[in-house]
């Protein structure tokens, strides 16, 4: 198996779930990704013990500028976390099957529900920079072309070989997000929408822009898919937004260019209410007796 999913077993994951649950107390039930800008999530988890990747063993390097690279364990609302700052990427390098090795990593932790975090271009006309967008479904273009994390032989420990995506993002948490939201007064920049995730690392051109827009997609980007994937093969309900970071240019004569800087600084101008979004969110989630696993 080793050598069709570039290394990433049933037991290499156990050994860094074990690795990790020797150096902390912390049993999470909650997992948290956060997107580029989005590390601060991190902050708000209480009595955080931190692991570089770096220093995990067989977790990949975070190379993007915007992810921190870090694992933090702790409180958040009372739910044992933990949250991941940065990701990885298919554009960084790494085999599919090694940049989702961390969702599985969670499931042997104990990890029960995935909240993923991104920051997206928005192809949707009525969608503003500054939006935050609960992603109801998603177009896997990667995969189209064969790159699914699940390819190879089936781990049967995880999960089946055929695993239904239809219910890929959890329509009670996205209920309960919707809800949370209309409290926090947030509901004039909260959407829901299709995520579509592309490879990556340059940015879409007008034509794919236009083309991802009229297959149904209200955003883009290059994660989160991937991972959503994996979780749910292993049984792990999940929940993920976008903050739509730019808007996709679409007009041959538009003088707009898309760029990591406002991605970032888009991030940083709506962090605190997405904290507060996901926070309380976190402290809302019950028990998930899942039948898998």
């Amino acid at each position: 198996m080793a050598d069709y999913l570039d290394g990433v077993s049933y037991e290499l994951c156990r050994t860094t779930a074990d690795w990790l649950m020797a150096q902390t107390q912390v049993r999470p039930v909650v997992g948290i990704v956060c997107g580029s800008g989005l590390g601060g999530l991190a902050e708000m988890i209480k009595d955080p013990e931190i692991f570089k990747y770096a220093d995990i063993p067989n977790f990949p390097k975070s190379t993007v500028h915007g992810h921190a690279g870090r694992l933090v364990f702790g409180m958040l609302k009372g739910k044992p976390c933990v949250c991941m700052q940065g990701r990885f990427h298919l554009y960084e390098g790494y085999a599919i099957q090694k940049i989702t090795l961390p969702m599985r990593v969670f499931k042997l932790m104990g990890v029960q529900t995935m909240i993923m975090t991104n920051a997206a271009g928005g192809l949707n006309q009525d969608f503003k920079v500054g939006d935050v967008m609960i992603i109801k479904d998603h177009i896997n273009m990667p995969g189209f072309a064969g790159a699914n994390p699940l390819c190879g032989p089936n781990e049967d420990r995880f999960g089946v070989r055929f695993p239904c995506m239809s219910d890929a993002y959890d329509r009670e948490l996205r209920r309960q997000a919707l809800a949370v939201g209309a409290e926090l007064g947030f509901s004039d920049f909260l959407k829901e929408g299709v995520y579509c995730v592309l490879g990556g690392p340059s940015f879409e051109t007008i034509a794919e822009c236009r083309m991802l827009h009229l297959l149904g997609a209200d955003a883009v980007g290059m994660s989160t898919v991937h991972e959503v994937i994996v979780a749910r093969h292993a049984g792990m309900r999940c929940f993920a937004l976008s903050l739509i970071s730019n808007k996709s240019v679409m007009d041959y004569d538009s003088e707009e260019r898309a760029n990591h800087e406002e991605v970032l600084e888009t991030g940083r101008q709506r962090a605190v209410q997405l904290e507060k979004l996901v926070s309380t969110l976190v402290g809302r989630i019950e028990q998930y007796h899942n039948h898998c696993c």
